[in-house]
Protein backbone atom coordinates (compact mmCIF):
# COMPACT_ATOMS: atom_id res chain seq x y z
CA UNK A 1 0.00 0.00 0.00
CA UNK A 2 1.57 3.48 -1.14
CA UNK A 3 2.20 5.99 1.79
CA UNK A 4 1.57 9.17 0.15
CA UNK A 5 4.08 11.84 -0.07
CA UNK A 6 5.02 11.31 3.55
CA UNK A 7 9.38 9.67 3.96
CA UNK A 8 9.38 6.64 6.27
CA UNK A 9 12.81 6.40 6.70
CA UNK A 10 13.61 3.26 7.54
CA UNK A 11 17.15 2.92 8.71
CA UNK A 12 18.21 -0.78 9.48
CA UNK A 13 14.10 -1.37 10.31
CA UNK A 14 11.75 -3.35 8.42
CA UNK A 15 8.67 -1.88 6.03
CA UNK A 16 5.57 -3.89 5.96
CA UNK A 17 5.19 -3.86 1.98
CA UNK A 18 8.37 -5.68 1.08
CA UNK A 19 7.56 -7.46 -2.07
CA UNK A 20 8.25 -11.25 -1.88
CA UNK A 21 10.37 -11.41 -5.28
CA UNK A 22 13.32 -12.94 -5.73
CA UNK A 23 15.89 -10.57 -7.30
CA UNK A 24 19.26 -11.88 -8.46
CA UNK A 25 21.23 -9.76 -10.63
CA UNK A 26 19.87 -11.64 -13.51
CA UNK A 27 15.91 -10.62 -12.76
CA UNK A 28 16.90 -7.01 -13.92
CA UNK A 29 17.96 -6.34 -18.06
CA UNK A 30 21.02 -4.41 -17.55
CA UNK A 31 20.89 -4.76 -21.19
CA UNK A 32 18.09 -1.67 -21.02
CA UNK A 33 18.14 1.83 -19.73
CA UNK A 34 15.28 3.23 -18.55
CA UNK A 35 14.97 7.05 -16.73
CA UNK A 36 12.77 8.11 -14.18
CA UNK A 37 11.77 11.47 -12.50
CA UNK A 38 9.47 11.72 -9.77
CA UNK A 39 9.14 12.90 -6.83
CA UNK A 40 10.63 10.83 -3.84
CA UNK A 41 8.06 9.26 -0.85
CA UNK A 42 9.98 6.85 0.57
CA UNK A 43 13.24 4.76 1.32
CA UNK A 44 13.53 1.75 2.98
CA UNK A 45 17.19 1.21 3.98
CA UNK A 46 16.70 -2.39 4.86
CA UNK A 47 19.23 -5.61 4.00
CA UNK A 48 19.70 -7.69 1.90
CA UNK A 49 18.39 -4.67 -0.22
CA UNK A 50 17.50 -0.90 0.05
CA UNK A 51 14.63 0.42 -2.03
CA UNK A 52 13.85 3.99 -3.37
CA UNK A 53 9.64 5.22 -4.01
CA UNK A 54 9.05 7.51 -5.73
CA UNK A 55 5.89 8.45 -7.65
CA UNK A 56 6.23 9.25 -11.51
CA UNK A 57 3.80 10.93 -13.85
CA UNK A 58 3.43 9.50 -17.08
CA UNK A 59 2.69 11.40 -20.63
CA UNK A 60 -0.50 9.95 -20.20
CA UNK A 61 -1.39 12.47 -16.89
CA UNK A 62 -1.52 9.07 -14.50
CA UNK A 63 1.05 8.71 -11.45
CA UNK A 64 2.96 5.61 -10.97
CA UNK A 65 4.07 4.36 -7.68
CA UNK A 66 7.73 2.74 -9.13
CA UNK A 67 10.15 1.10 -6.29
CA UNK A 68 13.74 0.86 -7.71
CA UNK A 69 16.71 -1.45 -5.88
CA UNK A 70 19.54 -0.29 -3.75
CA UNK A 71 22.60 -2.09 -2.33
CA UNK A 72 22.27 -3.08 1.45
CA UNK A 73 21.62 -0.54 4.25
CA UNK A 74 24.91 -2.15 5.56
CA UNK A 75 26.58 -1.58 2.13
CA UNK A 76 25.34 1.93 1.96
CA UNK A 77 26.40 2.37 5.71
CA UNK A 78 30.16 1.62 4.97
CA UNK A 79 30.30 3.34 1.41
CA UNK A 80 28.51 6.93 3.36
CA UNK A 81 25.25 6.88 2.67
CA UNK A 82 22.67 8.15 5.17
CA UNK A 83 19.02 8.78 5.51
CA UNK A 84 19.79 12.34 5.24
CA UNK A 85 20.36 11.82 1.66
CA UNK A 86 16.92 11.45 0.76
CA UNK A 87 14.29 14.36 1.53
CA UNK A 88 10.51 13.43 1.43
CA UNK A 89 8.76 14.95 -1.79
CA UNK A 90 11.96 16.10 -3.37
CA UNK A 91 12.21 15.64 -6.92
CA UNK A 92 14.70 12.82 -7.91
CA UNK A 93 15.49 11.40 -11.88
CA UNK A 94 16.63 7.53 -11.31
CA UNK A 95 18.85 5.69 -14.28
CA UNK A 96 19.13 2.10 -14.35
CA UNK A 97 17.51 -1.01 -15.84
CA UNK A 98 13.82 -2.77 -16.04
CA UNK A 99 13.01 -5.48 -14.03
CA UNK A 100 11.85 -8.19 -16.33
CA UNK A 101 8.97 -9.79 -15.08
CA UNK A 102 7.66 -7.18 -12.58
CA UNK A 103 6.22 -3.72 -13.16
CA UNK A 104 7.21 -0.63 -12.18
CA UNK A 105 10.48 -1.86 -10.47
CA UNK A 106 14.16 -0.96 -11.54
CA UNK A 107 17.39 -1.67 -10.59
CA UNK A 108 19.05 1.63 -9.83
CA UNK A 109 22.33 2.88 -11.31
CA UNK A 110 22.82 6.66 -10.87
CA UNK A 111 20.27 8.57 -8.66
CA UNK A 112 20.52 12.64 -9.34
CA UNK A 113 19.13 14.77 -6.49
CA UNK A 114 16.96 17.94 -6.27
CA UNK A 115 20.36 20.31 -5.48
CA UNK A 116 22.08 18.70 -9.03
CA UNK A 117 24.31 16.35 -6.55
CA UNK A 118 24.61 12.70 -8.19
CA UNK A 119 25.29 9.63 -6.58
CA UNK A 120 26.09 6.26 -8.59
CA UNK A 121 24.84 2.45 -7.15
CA UNK A 122 28.40 2.15 -5.98
CA UNK A 123 29.07 5.63 -4.99
CA UNK A 124 31.33 6.13 -1.89
CA UNK A 125 30.80 9.83 0.22
CA UNK A 126 33.58 10.93 2.83
CA UNK A 127 32.69 9.09 6.26
CA UNK A 128 34.39 9.34 9.61
CA UNK A 129 35.02 6.23 11.52
CA UNK A 130 32.41 5.32 13.60
CA UNK A 131 33.40 5.36 17.49
CA UNK A 132 33.15 1.74 18.13
CA UNK A 133 35.38 0.77 14.71
CA UNK A 134 38.68 1.53 16.58
CA UNK A 135 41.19 2.19 13.99
CA UNK A 136 44.05 -0.42 13.86
CA UNK A 137 46.57 1.73 16.36
CA UNK A 138 44.54 1.87 18.98
CA UNK A 139 43.26 -1.27 18.89
CA UNK A 140 45.32 -4.21 21.77
CA UNK A 141 47.77 -5.95 20.08
CA UNK A 142 47.37 -8.55 22.62
CA UNK A 143 45.12 -9.77 25.86
CA UNK A 144 46.00 -9.56 29.55
CA UNK A 145 46.96 -13.74 29.10
CA UNK A 146 49.53 -12.70 26.36
CA UNK A 147 47.16 -13.99 23.66
CA UNK A 148 46.64 -12.17 20.31
CA UNK A 149 43.57 -9.50 20.56
CA UNK A 150 41.36 -10.54 17.80
CA UNK A 151 38.55 -8.73 19.90
CA UNK A 152 36.85 -5.71 17.61
CA UNK A 153 34.76 -5.15 14.48
CA UNK A 154 36.37 -6.27 11.07
CA UNK A 155 35.31 -6.17 7.95
CA UNK A 156 36.60 -7.10 4.46
CA UNK A 157 37.52 -4.61 1.77
CA UNK A 158 34.42 -3.89 0.09
CA UNK A 159 33.81 -4.91 -3.41
CA UNK A 160 32.33 -3.25 -5.85
CA UNK A 161 31.38 -3.69 -9.63
CA UNK A 162 33.96 -2.18 -11.87
CA UNK A 163 31.30 -0.20 -13.50
CA UNK A 164 30.23 2.79 -10.52
CA UNK A 165 26.51 2.10 -12.49
CA UNK A 166 26.80 -1.40 -11.66
CA UNK A 167 25.92 -2.43 -15.08
CA UNK A 168 28.82 -3.60 -16.75
CA UNK A 169 32.19 -5.55 -15.74
CA UNK A 170 32.19 -7.53 -12.59
CA UNK A 171 32.97 -7.39 -8.65
CA UNK A 172 36.44 -6.09 -8.08
CA UNK A 173 37.86 -4.93 -4.37
CA UNK A 174 36.96 -0.97 -4.15
CA UNK A 175 40.50 0.10 -4.14
CA UNK A 176 41.50 -1.53 -7.50
CA UNK A 177 37.99 -0.26 -8.93
CA UNK A 178 39.57 3.37 -8.94
CA UNK A 179 42.15 2.46 -11.36
CA UNK A 180 39.77 0.78 -13.60
CA UNK A 181 37.46 2.44 -16.97
CA UNK A 182 33.78 1.60 -16.25
CA UNK A 183 33.19 -2.12 -16.95
CA UNK A 184 36.94 -3.22 -17.43
CA UNK A 185 37.10 -6.37 -16.54
CA UNK A 186 40.48 -7.80 -14.83
CA UNK A 187 42.75 -10.50 -17.11
CA UNK A 188 41.28 -13.58 -16.92
CA UNK A 189 38.07 -12.98 -15.54
CA UNK A 190 34.68 -13.00 -16.90
CA UNK A 191 31.85 -10.47 -16.80
CA UNK A 192 29.38 -11.13 -13.32
CA UNK A 193 26.90 -13.40 -14.64
CA UNK A 194 23.63 -10.66 -15.86
CA UNK A 195 26.18 -7.69 -16.25
CA UNK A 196 25.24 -6.24 -19.62
CA UNK A 197 26.53 -8.31 -22.71
CA UNK A 198 27.70 -11.04 -20.38
CA UNK A 199 26.06 -14.71 -21.90
CA UNK A 200 23.55 -14.99 -18.60
CA UNK A 201 21.81 -11.34 -19.74
CA UNK A 202 21.69 -12.86 -23.30
CA UNK A 203 20.08 -16.20 -22.30
CA UNK A 204 16.55 -17.77 -22.41
CA UNK A 205 16.31 -18.12 -18.87
CA UNK A 206 18.94 -15.37 -17.36
CA UNK A 207 18.23 -16.61 -13.79
CA UNK A 208 19.05 -19.82 -14.26
CA UNK A 209 21.94 -19.49 -16.63
CA UNK A 210 23.46 -17.22 -13.75
CA UNK A 211 23.59 -19.86 -11.71
CA UNK A 212 25.06 -22.41 -14.40
CA UNK A 213 28.94 -22.26 -13.32
CA UNK A 214 31.30 -24.85 -12.51
CA UNK A 215 30.94 -26.55 -8.89
CA UNK A 216 35.13 -25.84 -7.40
CA UNK A 217 35.06 -29.32 -5.12
CA UNK A 218 35.05 -32.87 -6.54
CA UNK A 219 31.53 -34.55 -5.56
CA UNK A 220 30.79 -37.94 -4.30
CA UNK A 221 27.47 -39.62 -6.23
CA UNK A 222 25.65 -38.55 -3.18
CA UNK A 223 26.50 -34.70 -3.60
CA UNK A 224 25.94 -34.70 -7.01
CA UNK A 225 22.36 -35.87 -6.19
CA UNK A 226 21.77 -33.34 -4.04
CA UNK A 227 22.73 -30.53 -6.26
CA UNK A 228 20.71 -31.55 -9.08
CA UNK A 229 17.58 -31.33 -6.82
CA UNK A 230 18.73 -28.06 -5.18
CA UNK A 231 17.60 -24.93 -6.56
CA UNK A 232 19.55 -22.16 -5.40
CA UNK A 233 16.73 -19.35 -7.20
CA UNK A 234 13.99 -20.61 -4.29
CA UNK A 235 13.83 -21.41 -0.68
CA UNK A 236 16.12 -24.21 -1.39
CA UNK A 237 18.82 -21.19 -0.89
CA UNK A 238 18.65 -20.11 2.96
CA UNK A 239 19.22 -16.70 2.11
CA UNK A 240 15.65 -16.20 0.35
CA UNK A 241 14.42 -17.69 3.63
CA UNK A 242 16.55 -15.17 5.61
CA UNK A 243 18.65 -17.31 7.31
CA UNK A 244 22.52 -17.30 7.48
CA UNK A 245 24.39 -19.65 5.09
CA UNK A 246 27.28 -21.32 6.71
CA UNK A 247 30.51 -20.17 9.14
CA UNK A 248 32.75 -19.78 6.06
CA UNK A 249 30.16 -18.43 3.38
CA UNK A 250 28.98 -15.67 5.83
CA UNK A 251 31.71 -14.84 7.14
CA UNK A 252 33.09 -12.16 4.22
CA UNK A 253 30.07 -12.34 2.11
CA UNK A 254 29.15 -8.73 0.54
CA UNK A 255 31.53 -7.10 2.68
CA UNK A 256 29.86 -7.86 6.02
CA UNK A 257 31.41 -5.77 9.23
CA UNK A 258 31.56 -8.74 11.82
CA UNK A 259 32.27 -8.52 16.05
CA UNK A 260 34.67 -10.69 17.74
CA UNK A 261 33.94 -10.98 21.45
CA UNK A 262 37.51 -12.26 23.12
CA UNK A 263 38.11 -13.76 26.69
CA UNK A 264 40.66 -16.62 27.64
CA UNK A 265 37.66 -19.22 27.70
CA UNK A 266 35.73 -18.59 24.72
CA UNK A 267 35.39 -16.00 21.10
CA UNK A 268 32.00 -15.06 20.58
CA UNK A 269 31.57 -14.45 16.60
CA UNK A 270 28.53 -11.45 15.68
CA UNK A 271 28.41 -12.33 11.76
CA UNK A 272 27.33 -9.11 10.46
CA UNK A 273 25.63 -11.21 7.24
CA UNK A 274 22.31 -12.68 8.91
CA UNK A 275 22.75 -12.51 12.10
CA UNK A 276 24.71 -16.05 12.73
CA UNK A 277 26.52 -16.31 16.56
CA UNK A 278 28.85 -18.68 16.56
CA UNK A 279 30.97 -19.45 19.76
CA UNK A 280 34.61 -20.98 20.09
CA UNK A 281 35.46 -22.81 22.93
CA UNK A 282 38.83 -22.07 24.26
CA UNK A 283 38.49 -24.53 27.78
CA UNK A 284 37.80 -27.86 26.17
CA UNK A 285 39.72 -30.09 24.23
CA UNK A 286 36.60 -32.02 23.05
CA UNK A 287 33.13 -31.50 21.56
CA UNK A 288 30.36 -33.06 24.08
CA UNK A 289 28.64 -36.41 23.23
CA UNK A 290 25.59 -35.02 22.51
CA UNK A 291 25.60 -31.74 20.76
CA UNK A 292 22.70 -30.71 18.67
CA UNK A 293 23.65 -29.82 14.95
CA UNK A 294 23.21 -26.27 14.27
CA UNK A 295 24.24 -23.89 11.19
CA UNK A 296 26.86 -22.75 13.12
CA UNK A 297 28.23 -26.25 14.57
CA UNK A 298 30.45 -26.92 17.43
CA UNK A 299 33.78 -25.04 17.71
CA UNK A 300 36.55 -25.78 19.86
CA UNK A 301 39.75 -24.19 19.16
CA UNK A 302 43.19 -23.88 20.50
CA UNK A 303 46.49 -21.63 20.24
CA UNK A 304 49.26 -22.98 18.42
CA UNK A 305 52.10 -19.65 18.67
CA UNK A 306 49.80 -17.15 17.92
CA UNK A 307 47.52 -19.02 14.92
CA UNK A 308 44.12 -19.56 16.82
CA UNK A 309 43.18 -22.83 15.29
CA UNK A 310 39.45 -23.72 15.26
CA UNK A 311 38.12 -27.50 14.44
CA UNK A 312 33.75 -27.27 13.81
CA UNK A 313 31.71 -30.27 13.84
CA UNK A 314 27.93 -31.07 14.70
CA UNK A 315 26.73 -29.49 11.47
CA UNK A 316 23.20 -29.77 10.15
CA UNK A 317 22.77 -30.72 7.13
CA UNK A 318 23.34 -27.28 4.37
CA UNK A 319 24.57 -25.39 2.46
CA UNK A 320 27.83 -24.70 2.31
CA UNK A 321 28.03 -21.87 -0.67
CA UNK A 322 24.87 -21.55 -2.35
CA UNK A 323 26.61 -19.77 -5.46
CA UNK A 324 28.69 -22.05 -5.73
CA UNK A 325 26.30 -24.65 -5.08
CA UNK A 326 28.27 -27.03 -2.57
CA UNK A 327 26.06 -28.61 -0.31
CA UNK A 328 26.93 -30.42 2.75
CA UNK A 329 26.09 -33.77 5.14
CA UNK A 330 26.00 -34.18 9.11
CA UNK A 331 29.32 -34.97 8.86
CA UNK A 332 30.92 -31.85 7.70
CA UNK A 333 34.43 -30.69 9.36
CA UNK A 334 35.89 -27.62 9.19
CA UNK A 335 39.36 -26.41 10.24
CA UNK A 336 40.32 -23.11 10.34
CA UNK A 337 43.43 -20.86 10.91
CA UNK A 338 43.02 -17.01 12.41
CA UNK A 339 46.27 -15.72 12.29
CA UNK A 340 46.44 -11.54 13.04
CA UNK A 341 49.62 -9.66 11.35
CA UNK A 342 52.54 -7.84 13.07
CA UNK A 343 50.95 -4.88 12.41
CA UNK A 344 47.19 -5.61 13.90
CA UNK A 345 45.37 -4.38 10.52
CA UNK A 346 44.89 -7.99 8.79
CA UNK A 347 43.25 -11.10 10.08
CA UNK A 348 43.74 -13.85 7.73
CA UNK A 349 41.22 -17.11 7.73
CA UNK A 350 42.12 -20.13 5.98
CA UNK A 351 40.05 -23.10 5.92
CA UNK A 352 39.60 -26.57 4.78
CA UNK A 353 36.43 -28.18 4.98
CA UNK A 354 36.22 -32.27 4.32
CA UNK A 355 32.44 -34.13 4.35
CA UNK A 356 33.18 -37.73 3.07
CA UNK A 357 29.94 -38.34 2.40
CA UNK A 358 28.81 -34.94 -0.12
CA UNK A 359 32.65 -34.11 -1.27
CA UNK A 360 35.41 -36.47 -2.93
CA UNK A 361 38.04 -33.92 -1.65
CA UNK A 362 38.80 -31.07 0.40
CA UNK A 363 37.25 -28.04 -0.54
CA UNK A 364 40.00 -25.10 0.90
CA UNK A 365 40.30 -21.25 1.06
CA UNK A 366 41.24 -18.18 2.73
CA UNK A 367 39.86 -14.94 3.31
CA UNK A 368 41.66 -11.53 5.04
CA UNK A 369 39.60 -9.05 6.97
CA UNK A 370 40.78 -5.70 8.30
CA UNK A 371 39.64 -3.46 11.39
CA UNK A 372 36.20 -1.63 9.94
CA UNK A 373 35.87 1.55 8.89
CA UNK A 374 31.86 1.85 10.54
CA UNK A 375 31.07 -0.40 13.30
CA UNK A 376 29.28 -3.81 13.76
CA UNK A 377 25.02 -3.42 13.21
CA UNK A 378 22.84 -6.33 13.28
CA UNK A 379 21.88 -7.34 9.64
CA UNK A 380 18.02 -7.93 10.62
CA UNK A 381 17.41 -9.53 7.25
CA UNK A 382 13.43 -8.03 6.22
CA UNK A 383 13.62 -8.84 2.62
CA UNK A 384 14.18 -12.73 1.76
CA UNK A 385 13.50 -12.01 -2.26
CA UNK A 386 17.06 -10.14 -1.98
CA UNK A 387 19.14 -10.92 -4.38
CA UNK A 388 21.65 -13.70 -3.60
CA UNK A 389 24.41 -12.61 -5.87
CA UNK A 390 25.30 -10.11 -2.92
CA UNK A 391 25.09 -7.03 -5.00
Amino acid sequence: MHPGKLLAVLWLCASAGVVPAHHGISNWDLNKDITLTGALTRIELINPHAWIHLDVRGADGRTVAWKCEMRSANSLRRSGWTPQMFQAGSTITVTGSPERRIPSQCYLATILFADGSRMDRYGQRQLAVAANAAPAAQRARRTRDGRPSLAGDWAAEQRVMSDPRGQLGTLVPLSEASKMKAGDLPAGQAAFPGARGSPASLAADPVRAAWDRPIPVRLTDTGRRAVQQFDPASTDNPRLRCEPTNILFDWTFDSVVNRIEQTPQRLTLHYGHMDLVRVIHLDRGTAPVQVQPTRAGHSIGRWEGDVLVVETTAFAPGVLNADARILHGSRLRVVERFELDATGTRLTRSYVAEDPEYFADSWKGADVVAPADVAYAPYSCRDPGGAPAGR
